[in-house]
């Protein structure tokens, strides 16, 4: 009789391997601490409420244009009409239709200030993990390279270099997302040189991983919650820049237009024609606002302090 039939018929069989299971348990582990984040998100109900207007206020800025009657360079002989079921915004002096310019220069800001979160974010990762790692004479130099940004007056610089550069969105967007990089650098140094030390680091280097992989791979996802909530905090910050920066005259240029171009051009029409004023303005608190409270769902969600559910 073979070994597989006395093994088949009362032998001993081989033990399983126990990889299938350790990484199973790992799979279950990490599916537990997404469920555990995403249960402290919905807690705060803010966040979640601000985070469903967030993202219906992104696709009305980019499905808006595509279904509305009106584009944004339109004419139409209705001048200075006040909202009505025709034009629910209201017109300018020249017939253009009040929504559809909102729609496109809400679809502006938006693309803006998600490109300075994003750039602005990998950026300061970079260099903050790159200071805070290596320490001594390249953290020196880095981190004074960032206060010398921090100290120059922002609006002013982007405005210097949107002049000579031009007044397209992306051009605003990578001028100001550059400008904003250092607050992330010092933030994502912070925590980078409390984690430098900690044991699986060194454990790590021990094992020969490179510099490179140490910084990628164990600091950085340790170091991602705080980048996530600074990330959002520049999209709020974005919005106003960019609103800032456009009602100075240095920011996105006609015939494209934003939230703070429209804002720039009712100025002088906020007793006469007050709708061209109010309603970009409102979009441009009702982003500020959702993104501030999503950060703030955030930043508890992501607190590993944070390790007892509230019941």
């Amino acid at each position: 009789m073979s070994d597989q039939t006395v093994t088949a018929v009362g032998g001993t069989a081989p033990k399983p391997s126990r990889e299938p299971r350790q990484l199973e348990e790992v799979a279950v582990r990490q599916r537990g601490q997404v469920a555990l984040v995403l249960r402290r998100f919905v807690r705060h109900r803010l966040a979640v409420a601000s985070l469903v207007l967030f993202l219906l206020i992104v696709l009305l800025a980019f499905i808006g244009p595509l279904v509305w009657k009106y584009g944004y360079t339109d004419i139409t002989p209705d001048n200075s009409e006040p909202p009505s079921l025709e034009h629910p915004f209201g017109t300018d002096n020249l017939g253009h239709d009040t929504l559809a310019q909102v729609l496109r220069g809400l679809q502006q800001s938006i693309k803006v200030a998600l490109t300075i979160a994003l750039l602005a974010s990998v950026l300061g990762t970079l260099w903050g993990g790159i200071s805070g790692y290596y320490r001594g004479l390249i953290d020196g130099f880095l981190m004074r390279l960032a206060d010398l940004v921090l100290t120059l007056p922002g609006i002013v610089l982007a405005a210097g270099l949107a002049i000579n550069l031009g007044g397209s969105w992306y051009i605003i967007a990578l001028i100001l997302g550059s400008l904003s990089a250092p607050y992330v650098a010092r933030v994502v140094r912070g925590v980078v040189l409390s984690l430098r030390e900690q044991e699986f680091v060194e454990a790590a280097r021990a094992l020969g991983a490179s510099d490179f992989r140490i910084i990628a791979r164990h600091l950085v996802p340790n170091a991602l919650a705080v980048i996530i909530v600074q990330a959002t905090i520049l999209v709020a910050a974005g919005i106003l820049s960019e609103t800032a920066l456009s009602y100075l005259g240095f920011g996105i240029t006609a015939p494209d237009t934003s939230l703070g171009l429209l804002i720039t051009i009712a100025q002088s029409a906020v007793t006469t024609r007050p709708w061209l004023f109010y309603f970009p303005g409102l979009f441009i608190i009702l982003i500020a606002l959702t993104i501030n409270f999503i950060g703030d769902g955030l930043r508890d969600a992501l607190d590993p302090r944070q390790t007892r559910q509230r019941r």
